[in-house]
């Protein structure tokens, strides 16, 4: 049995652990999900010759509700994965209509302020050359 006294250490060292694991992974853009197009974030280069169309992209801004701004805290905010891979769609028809066989260096960046809360999905849309 834990005596009260060392239950708050406990507890500190139990959330830091848990913290620690959760550290650094963050949402992905996408869990692998398959699109009409090659899709290709920030890091992931392209092994084919291709000439690029145009920088395509998608963007957002919405003023925070109630449930957001709660208790002067930062609550709620920010897109989960299943609304990344929905944008991440959203950029995959920009980019088809303009003939793309794929997406390179796709970007994710999401934005807060006091009383508005966006985000920005960006990349190259590129076609395949020889094909």
């Amino acid at each position: 049995m834990i005596k009260i006294k060392k239950a708050p250490l406990l507890f500190s060292f139990l959330a830091a652990v848990v913290l620690s694991a959760c550290a650094g992974t963050g949402i992905p853009i996408s869990s692998n999900t398959k699109y009409p197009i090659e899709v290709l974030y920030d890091n992931q280069p392209l092994e084919r010759p291709y000439s690029e169309l145009a920088v395509v992209e998608i963007g957002s801004e919405d003023s925070l509700t109630a449930d957001q701004t709660k208790d002067k805290r930062m609550m709620f905010r920010g897109n989960d994965a299943k609304t990344k891979e929905l944008l991440t769609a959203r950029l995959v028809m920009k980019a088809q209509k303009i003939g793309a066989d794929a997406i390179i260096n796709v970007k994710y960046k999401y934005y807060t302020s006091v009383n508005k809360e966006g985000y920005m999905l960006s990349g190259l849309a590129v076609r395949y050359r020889g094909e």
